[in-house]
């Protein structure tokens, strides 16, 4: 039986056998499951926000999300955690 220690190691599949081919001789380390959990965990905690935007911005940001098929709100949190991101390391 293999064991993967990192979501990398596991490959795209050409069909629902060669996943399940896979599967049934591969099996996830326990950290790694340990830590997908606790970051799902992480993740779920959220804080509801009042945000007052113009509706003509509102309307574009939301035609952008769903060019690329994406929620709005995920998207907005999206840019924001990019942009936090970029200032943190430009310190």
């Amino acid at each position: 039986m293999n064991t993967i220690s990192t979501w990398e190691e596991v490959p795209l599949f050409d069909s629902e056998q060669a996943e399940a081919a896979f599967w049934a001789d591969t099996r996830v380390d326990l950290r790694l499951m340990e830590s997908a959990v606790a970051s799902s965990a992480e993740s779920a905690e959220s804080v509801t926000i009042t945000l007052r935007m113009d509706p003509r911005m509102l309307g574009r940001i939301k035609r952008m999300a769903r060019e690329r098929y994406l929620n709005y709100q995920s998207m907005i949190k999206q840019w924001l955690s990019e942009r936090m991101e970029r200032e943190l390391r430009g310190r």
